[in-house]
């Protein structure tokens, strides 16, 4: 490889991970204060429970549009190009992200107040629904194929950076300000923030240049008229192998990520704050995994290093649960309990699985694929997660077993599904070559 296509490489995966590490920030910040703050001031009610329920679901309602981005966005990302829509996803999200810091209370607007939560929480899905598709599609697409699995797991990082900044900013407010400080006004800086890191990202984003793969496609005007049907005629069967192999991971980081914190504050009774750290500090760990796993499928093959890792992942959730309900309050082993099976164990999932679904599609529909496949599975796999996890965690009065048993039937269906596509052969890789739909125009340049 020489200089310039190392320094090319670098300058578009800095520009994919910073705006990967925003978007993740606005989206998730919401799931951070979802059960803490919104439950109270915007849904508030007699059962608490039924509060928390309220708040997660519209949560989930950013997973629910979420495959509406993917597919206006993946459409234009394969008919003009995976730069622009970057950059209009980005505006979006940040936007969005800004106008919920702004959002009155139920007690000074009533209803308009949720309603208005939850229409600037569909346009966060939308415009993330876009953007994960085009931010690993610029790194996959511009890396040497031997090297795809590694550089498409650097923009993953952002979704670690992204998930550390959302708790660590909640953790300092909640630190330097009183609750009551915190209620009234402290939550709407973490959101108003993110005004602030849109401009930075939009400023790199407009300094990269469109994928060599997707400029190949263009310069022999081989773009679909509609690359969803495409994706659907063709690979009917590669997006149901990836929507079963996201399971575990879209599970597994809402267990962790978003539900441990409010079952460690209402449940195990340790503060929001040292809740917040421990995924904090998981999130720390997770950023050097990432690449380490999607490193590690380069060498030993994608499907088997999904597949193991959503095994080992989904059996993580048993130790983890067991650890926080003996820790006695204990604070560093509740930490330990968070950063081993998220840090570390899930990293093995979410490393490689941008290749992962990249090799799933060639370059004329990769964009559609990838962010449907992603974002579609992601309203049973994430979305629904939180509220599924707060219902069983009722019906086992209080105690979390059932919730790991969910942990263990998705990682085994994600692990079969990894299994399967380990054994296909890769439309990434056939595509090297002129493919089936290319073929005649291809001769006929000849």
């Amino acid at each position: 490889m020489s200089a310039t296509d190392e320094k090319a490489i670098r300058r578009v995966v800095i520009s994919a991970l910073v705006g990967a590490t925003i978007e993740w920030y606005d989206f998730f910040l919401y799931g951070v204060v979802a059960g803490i703050v919104f439950s109270k001031l915007y849904f508030p009610g007699s059962d608490p429970v039924v509060s928390v329920l309220l708040a997660y679901t519209t949560f989930a309602v950013g997973f629910v549009t979420r495959p509406l981005g993917g597919v206006i966005f993946g459409h234009f990302g394969d008919k003009i190009g995976r730069k622009s829509m970057l950059i209009i996803t980005l505006m979006i999200m940040g936007v969005a992200t800004f106008l919920i810091g702004l959002v009155p209370t139920y007690a000074q607007i009533g209803i308009a107040a949720p309603v208005l939560l939850l229409l600037l929480r569909v346009a966060q899905g939308i415009g993330l629904g876009g953007e994960w598709g085009g931010a690993v599609l610029m790194a996959y697409e511009y890396a040497p194929k031997d090297k795809r699995g590694f550089y498409a797991s650097l923009p993953q990082i952002g979704l670690a950076i992204g998930l550390c900044l959302a708790s660590g900013v909640v953790a300092l407010l909640s630190s330097l300000l009183t609750d009551a400080q915190f209620m009234a006004w402290g939550w709407r800086i973490a959101f108003l923030i993110s005004g602030v890191m849109v401009l930075v990202g939009m400023y790199i984003r407009l300094h990269v240049q469109e994928t060599p793969e997707f400029a190949a496609v263009k310069a022999r005007n081989a773009e679909l008229r509609i690359p969803f049907m495409d994706m659907i005629r063709r690979y009917p069967g590669n997006v149901l192998k990836g929507m079963g192999a996201r399971y575990i991971d879209g599970v597994f980081f809402n267990i962790f990520g978003v539900f441990s914190i409010n079952y460690l504050t209402s449940t195990i009774k340790i503060s929001r704050t040292d809740a917040l750290l421990g995924v904090m500090a998981a999130a720390i760990v997770m950023i050097f995994f990432i690449p380490f796993f999607g490193r590690l499928s380069d060498r030993m093959g994608r499907g088997k290093v999904y597949m193991w890792g959503s095994i080992i992942t989904a059996v993580s959730a048993f130790p983890g649960f067991w650890l926080m309900t003996h820790s006695g309050g204990n604070v560093l082993l509740v930490w330990l309990a968070i950063i081993v099976p998220f840090g570390i164990l899930y990293a093995s999932v979410y490393g490689p699985e941008a290749a992962l679904f990249c090799d799933l599609f060639d370059a004329k529909v990769r964009y559609t694929g990838i962010s449907f496949v992603y974002q579609f599975s992601g309203i049973f796999a994430s979305g629904i997660t939180p509220i599924i996890a707060t219902a069983l965690l009722k019906s086992g009065g209080g105690e979390p077993w059932q919730i790991c048993m969910y942990v263990l039937f998705a990682g085994a269906v994600s692990a079969l599904c990894a299994w399967m596509i380990g054994r296909s052969p890769s439309p990434a890789d056939a595509a090297d070559a002129v493919d089936p739909v290319d073929a005649p125009r291809a001769v006929a340049s000849r």
